[in-house]
């Protein structure tokens, strides 16, 4: 197996060298042959790649010790699908399923474009397979999945805390999302290098884009849910580094995704366009280093250091050379049109891309403050969750009302009367809404909290009112039902539209936060059998403790009763302590009791022989929003991608594309 394993990897490793060679040669010659080739090294790098995960994922299964990282992360007795998911728990591992899946998409976007894009698919291919190259180059010759050692009786097992169904889907779902980041990325440059730098390249990728903003912004919400339910500390969220590694390119792309309707409209934004493709892109590689480096302390991070130099020398070339390329197209990157009003749709995209590109900077400097402190003063600074927090509410609440802001101006300028139609009734709304919270609820006892309830009040009359309208002139026209209105108003619009429902995935998700943030109760008790204690009004009673034990794990579990203000019962809930057999280490089975208004949330932090437990339980107002929002958002997004039912003219064929040159063969 190990040898089969170097083998295919090694094959992948010289495909890729050919695919790059061949797309160099292909371009420069005008030669259509030697594209057909590098396109098809692109295809034998995923099928070799594919071949070594396979022979990976079999020793995993067959639980063959004498491979490294399979002693090291798998054991015997784990479950099975735990097996499978153990290839992304090591480094080596993890590298793997990167250069898997990035040379799927790689060969995915080669299929969608053999008759498209003529022009720019060699230096796209380039592109792709240098970087294909790189990381080929990392597991065969730096950290290779298969080192071999002399083989134990059993491995040590997963870490305890990966062992949760959301680990299963939460790091494919980010790493699809960094690695299609690639394909807009491989196009910007195309663009550059040929000089097509009109709206043609953006058209080929604004679906991958949204393809890989979807992957990564739901693989960030799959990682939020498992910190909720496995470390028993209440949160979602805490300003980890590696956790904004992951959120600086989503802020980053939701910015690119925002722009690229002005260029396509207004010929605008040229050069920002491309920068912020470029630097979406290599905030994904960023991440990528950062888990990989040992520069920053995180739960998420991998032990071993040998990566970070390679990583970040391969970084450093890839943003000068991007860079000194951007520099020399600036002439041909000049805009049509400028913005004629601070007050007009354009302006309003360009406030939200300052803002999400700010906050992704903000994010960016605390995360790696520790380190440049270490570097220039020799102490490492850490810096906490109240300096993100501190600059991502302010910067926060102002996206959310950009998010009904914009839908409500028109392009180019608004007139004042206009505005004022367009805003009266919104405004009216949330400003209804504000003062029955404050009469009927506690929401303004925390200022930000209220504040981003009436503004969630204020975005979802602007996004419903935009249905609305659209749907009244539609069933005015088309003499057709309110309901058939609506769906053919969205079915018309789907981008739209689509886009409107993500806005609204985005009004639940600052719900969820706010309500989260801003009204949780925690408290850490001490209870006997017997003993009862109150969290917010809600009543927890111990009843006893249970012990259980199989081959793979040995638990002990505390039952308490719940019943609600109102004394009605709301069954039981069992937290828990684990020890994990194969490498005796523990972890926490928190005990969660959700419900659309708000989470209860039970951690046991220690339990005594004689039933004593000490417990940490949270009453958490609306977080289940959050996890609502994630399935909004997805809703939208489909939508809004969802390819179009008109008839496209059939593709040319292959002699008519700009490269004709068909002499010899590669």
């Amino acid at each position: 197996m190990s040898l089969l394993g170097r083998a295919l990897l090694l094959i992948a490793f010289a495909a890729a060298l050919v695919g790059v060679a061949a797309a160099i040669v292909g371009y420069r010659r005008r030669d259509l042959s030697w594209q057909r080739s590098a396109e098809r090294a692109v295809y034998a790098t995923f099928a070799a790649v594919a071949g070594a995960a396979v022979v990976f994922e079999y020793a995993l299964l067959t639980d063959d010790f004498s491979l490294k990282f399979v002693a090291e992360y798998s054991s015997r007795d784990m479950p099975t699908h735990f097996k499978v998911t153990s290839l992304w728990a090591s480094q080596a591992g993890s590298l793997m399923l990167w250069l898997l899946l990035f040379t799927g998409v790689s060969a995915a976007a080669v299929a969608i474009n053999r008759h498209r894009n003529r022009e720019l698919m060699p230096v796209v291919v380039a592109v792709l397979m240098i970087i294909a190259a790189f990381f080929a180059s990392m597991v065969n010759f730096i950290t290779s999945p298969f080192e071999t050692v002399i083989a134990p009786a059993d491995g040590t097992g997963l870490n305890p805390l990966l062992q949760n169904e959301y680990m299963v889907a939460h790091p494919p779902m980010l790493y699809v999302g960094y690695v299609s980041l690639a394909i807009p990325f491989a196009f910007a440059v195309a663009a550059l290098v040929t000089r097509r730098l009109d709206t043609a390249w953006i058209v080929s990728t604004r679906r991958w884009i949204v393809f890989a903003w979807l992957f990564l912004g739901f693989g960030i919400l799959l990682g939020a849910q498992w910190a909720y339910h496995e470390l028993g500390w209440g949160g979602y969220w805490f300003w980890d580094a590696v956790e904004n590694a992951a959120l600086m390119p989503w802020l980053v792309a939701t910015a690119f995704l925002h722009s690229i309707m002005v260029q396509e409209r207004r010929g605008m934004l040229k050069v920002w366009n491309i920068l912020l493709v470029c630097l979406t892109f290599m905030l994904a590689l960023f991440g990528t280093f950062l888990t990989r480096s040992g520069i920053v302390v995180s739960i998420h991070a991998f032990g071993e250091r040998t990566l970070g130099p390679y990583f970040l020398g391969f970084i450093v070339l890839a943003v000068v050379a991007t860079l000194v390329l951007i520099f020399m197209r600036l002439d041909d990157l000049r805009s049509t049109h400028s913005l004629e009003s601070y007050v007009s749709r354009e302006a309003v995209f360009l406030y939200n891309n300052l803002l999400l590109v700010g906050l992704a900077f903000a994010v960016f400097w605390g995360t790696m403050f520790p380190v440049f402190t270490e570097v220039l003063r020799g102490d490492r600074i850490a810096v906490g969750a109240p300096f993100f927090d501190q600059v991502a509410l302010p910067i926060g609440l102002a996206l959310l009302i950009l998010t009904g802001v914009g839908p409500l101006i028109p392009w180019r300028a608004a007139s004042v009367p206009r505005l004022v139609r367009a805003f009266a009734p919104p405004v009216a709304v949330a400003l209804v809404a504000g003062v029955l919270m404050a009469v009927l609820t506690d929401a303004w006892t925390s200022v930000w909290g209220g504040a981003t309830l009436t503004a969630c009040v204020f975005v979802l009359a602007c996004i419903l009112g935009e249905f609305v309208k659209g749907t009244r002139v539609r069933h005015s026209v088309g003499d057709v039902s309110w309901p058939g209105a609506l769906v053919s108003l969205v079915g018309r619009n789907r981008r739209r539209y689509g886009g409107y429902l993500v806005h609204v995935g985005v009004v639940v998700l600052f719900v969820g936060l706010a309500g989260s943030s801003a009204y949780s109760t925690a408290r850490d008790v001490t209870l006997r059998p017997g003993d009862s204690t109150t969290v917010a009004g809600y009543t927890f009673t111990a009843s006893g403790f249970t012990r259980e034990a199989d081959s793979h794990v040995r638990s002990v579990a505390m039952t308490l009763s719940v019943t609600d203000p109102d004394g009605a019962s709301l069954g039981t809930v069992h937290p828990a302590k684990n020890i994990y057999v194969a490498s005796m280490q523990p972890s926490t089975e928190v005990a969660l009791k959700s419900m659309p208004t708000r989470d209860l949330y039970v951690a046991l932090v220690t339990l005594a022989e004689d039933g004593t437990a000490q417990l940490s339980i949270y009453v958490t107002p609306l977080v289940s929003w959050i996890w609502m929002s994630g399935l909004v958002m997805i809703a939208g997004t489909l939508l809004a991608a969802w390819p179009s039912r008109r008839r496209r003219p059939p593709p040319a064929a292959p002699t008519d594309a700009p490269f004709e040159t068909t002499s010899g063969r590669a």
